[in-house]
C-alpha cells in the first residue's frame, strides 16, 4: 500500500513540474498576443514564415507574426502581424520575408518608406517581396544547363 502512495505522489510531482514548465514557456512566448497594433501584408508565397516569427525594422524586433491565411479569391498569402505602439510605419513601407542565414529561421523584414502619412491599425502594406525558395534556386542552378537540351 505504501509503495502505491509513493508512486502516486511522485507521479503528481512530475505532472505538476511539467505543467509548471508549460505555463512558464507559454508566458515567455508572444504567440497569439498583439503587443501593439495589427497590420497585414499580402504575398505571393510565404515559404517558411511561421506564426510567432519576428517582425523586424532595421534588424530590431518590433513585432510578431500573429496569423497566416490563404485568400481564396486571389490565392495569395495574407500575413497578420503586430507592431509595437511606439513604431509608426509610413504607408509606403515595404515588407519582405527573409531568413537569418542560409538555412536560418524566416522573419518579416519591414523597410519604412518616406511618406508622411502613417499606416493605421488594420491597414495593409502593399509593397511586398515574397520568400526566396532556396531549393528552387538550387534546382535551377544545378539542372538549368541540363534542361536546355545541349544542341546548338
Amino acid at each position: 500500500m505504501r509503495r502505491h502512495l509513493v508512486e502516486t505522489v511522485l507521479g503528481a510531482v512530475v505532472l505538476a513540474t511539467a505543467l509548471g514548465f508549460l505555463a512558464w514557456a507559454y508566458s515567455r512566448t508572444s504567440v497569439g498576443r498583439a503587443d501593439g497594433y495589427v497590420l497585414r501584408a499580402v504575398f505571393d508565397r510565404i515559404d517558411g514564415l511561421d506564426v510567432g516569427a519576428e517582425v523586424r525594422v532595421a534588424g530590431i524586433r518590433v513585432g510578431t507574426v500573429l496569423a497566416t491565411r490563404l485568400d481564396p479569391e486571389t490565392w495569395q498569402a495574407v500575413v497578420e502581424f503586430s507592431v509595437r505602439e511606439d513604431v509608426r510605419l509610413p504607408v509606403d513601407s515595404s515588407a519582405a520575408i527573409v531568413s537569418t542565414g542560409l538555412l536560418g529561421r524566416r522573419y518579416l523584414a519591414i523597410t519604412p518608406g518616406a511618406d508622411e502619412q502613417m499606416l493605421e491599425p488594420g491597414e495593409a502594406i502593399t509593397f511586398t517581396q515574397p520568400a526566396l525558395n532556396l531549393e528552387e534556386l538550387i534546382g535551377k542552378f544545378v539542372f538549368g544547363g541540363a534542361a536546355g537540351g545541349g544542341g546548338r
